[in-house]
């Protein structure tokens, strides 16, 4: 198998002129290693977490690493999991000192999600919480902190079909509450991704309840213990995939692949009211070619979108902003200038940082 290629990339997110800062190679591993862009980066002021599976040890382990200087300079790589099982897909949070990670392990024969936290800021870390415990395929994890409160949402078999199950802890993940099941519908419910603010839990995943794949989204205003019924953010003949979601106070950002168009293109809506109400859809990208696996971020009324492009012959990260919470959007920026393969873009912010994560295989094989 090639090797995957992680690189990071900052800007300063006040200046409308921002700049972009070289592609920073931070793995390099004789085996692939991948990201997913479902969180696979975190930060909290100038300390910057990103989190990758890398199969350097003839299996898939999960591997760590951080900047301490808003991305400048990185640490040694830490490898997190040590079994022989698949371990993959992980998502990262992180709320001052405390970090916390989820990933998709097969130790136990089947697919489960566990967790593990570091308190103090990434050096050491805790043993592994298995967090399911059914006997069926639990995967694709997503994982939003708010305070004490940490809410993680991942897909699951257990009923006979995927469907969109929950849990959290309220005590900074030293003790965890049952799983709750967010979805009840006989189709496939798809690739969750969640966003918290406060009290205000947000999910969105993907649904075929309606002979195709949509956007579906519920929150919760009293951190994960009630949740208010689905709503369907698309209504389209085509498919919607790879929903990503962000949040500020009360305004939620959605951002979304759709083959509406012919072929993917990245679509954006955004609600002002916690998620009652919706705007119409905005769409984010115009080329002749697929734009998809989009990811979110968000800071006061900067929202951050980068996506994979292919318009330039082969795929390619771009980027895209709005500076007043999603009302317009700024030109596309293409963040990767080679021809290689980029992909599975993952995006954070802190204060006026950006940073984004993603694979690469402009060295001959994948690398972060």
């Amino acid at each position: 198998m090639k090797k995957l290629f992680v690189i990071l990339v900052m800007l300063s997110a006040i200046s409308v002129n921002a700049q972009w800062e070289p592609d920073v190679r931070l793995t390099n591993a004789t085996g692939s290693s991948f990201t997913h862009s479902n969180w696979c980066i975190a930060a909290n002021g100038n300390v910057v977490h990103t989190v990758w599976y890398d199969e350097r040890d003839g299996n898939w382990e999960i591997y760590y690493k951080r900047s301490t200087d808003g991305g400048i300079n990185w640490g040694s790589d830490t490898r997190l999991t040590n079994n022989t099982a698949y371990s993959v897909n992980p998502s990262i949070t992180v709320s001052g000192s405390l970090v916390h990670l989820v990933w998709t392990d097969g130790i136990d024969g089947n697919l489960e999600i566990y967790y593990k936290r570091s308190t103090d800021g990434g050096i050491n870390w805790s043993s592994d919480t298995r967090l399911t415990n059914a006997a069926a395929v639990s995967e694709y994890p997503s994982i939003a902190v708010s305070g004490s409160f940490v809410h993680v949402v991942w897909l699951d078999e257990r009923d006979g079909n995927p469907e969109i199950y929950y849990k959290h802890t309220a005590d900074e993940g030293v003790t965890w509450g049952a799983d709750i099941r967010l979805t009840n519908n006989t189709s496939v419910s798809w690739y969750p991704s969640i966003a918290v603010s406060g009290s205000n839990v947000n999910v969105v995943w993907w649904d075929n309840r309606d002979g195709n794949f949509e956007i579906y989204y519920k929150h919760s205003t009293d951190s994960g213990i009630n949740w208010v019924a689905d709503t369907r953010l698309t209504n389209y003949i085509a498919n919607s995939h790879y929903s990503s979601i962000a949040v500020s106070g009360l305004v939620v950002h959605v951002v979304w692949e759709d083959w509406g168009d012919g072929n993917a293109e990245i679509y954006y809506k955004r609600s002002t009211d916690g998620g009652i109400n919706w705007s119409s859809d905005t769409r984010l990208t115009n080329a002749a070619a697929v734009s998809e696996y989009p990811s979110i971020a968000v800071s006061g009324s900067f929202v951050h979108v980068v996506w994979l492009d292919e318009r330039d012959g082969n795929a390619e990260i771009y980027y895209k902003r709005s500076i007043d919470a999603g009302t317009t959007w700024g030109q596309d920026i293409r963040l990767t200038s080679n021809s290689a393969y980029s992909k599975f873009p993952s995006i954070s912010v802190s204060g006026s940082l950006v940073h984004v994560v993603w694979n690469d295989n402009r060295d001959g094989n994948y690398e972060v």
